[in-house]
């Protein structure tokens, strides 16, 4: 048995592997953490304060009928990005439906790569608030407006300029100290 073969590792060269992997975890969950992190502002949308993105999507009840960004100005409105598959829409489901009751802007659906029975299945289980469902199959027109999950929530003014973003489910709470005030304001204008 040759025991001066190799000799004995000494220093941090013994424990670079360790530290390696322990980075690695600890990248993992701080990524695991931000993601399931609801109060998600730390991505402020570049948006805010610029025109919302063109558009020319298809309205989710008229097959065939297309709708453009500048059909929407004039008036301001709140897109409502959701989806079928998506459990934090169900969870905002309540506080959008119980806003858009209110009629003070237009609360227009902006369903997102979903397919059209699953969105009607689910308009019809638990009701339909929106004025209007725009409908972005592919996520193309997403892109435009960062959308990068669901549920997502832009108030746009009457001239079509971004004044608002929400990452994550609507609540009362951002509902009542976010979305009203900034509401106001554009009914005050």
């Amino acid at each position: 048995m040759n025991t001066a073969a190799r000799p004995p590792r000494r220093g941090l060269g013994r424990w670079l592997p360790l530290l390696a992997f322990a980075v690695l975890v600890a990248l993992l969950a701080a990524g695991v953490w931000l993601s399931r992190n609801p109060d998600r502002e730390a991505l402020p949308s570049p948006l805010i304060g610029k025109p919302a993105p063109a558009f020319r999507l298809p309205v989710l009840h008229e097959p065939g009928r297309m709708m453009t960004s500048g059909e929407l100005r004039g008036e301001p409105y709140l897109l409502n990005v959701w989806g079928s598959w998506c459990p934090g829409c169900r969870e905002e489901h309540a506080v959008v439906t119980r806003f858009a009751e209110t009629r003070r802007v237009r609360v227009v659906g902006y369903n997102w790569k979903d397919e059209h029975r699953d969105a009607m299945r689910w308009l019809e289980q638990f009701g339909n608030p929106y004025w209007l469902v725009l409908v972005d199959y592919d996520g193309h027109a997403a892109l435009d407006w960062g959308i990068y999950g669901a549920p997502e929530t832009f108030l746009v003014d009457g001239d079509g300029i971004v004044v608002w973003k929400h990452v994550g489910p609507m609540t009362d709470a951002v509902l009542d100290d976010e979305l009203l005030p900034l509401v106001a304001q554009l009914e005050a204008q």
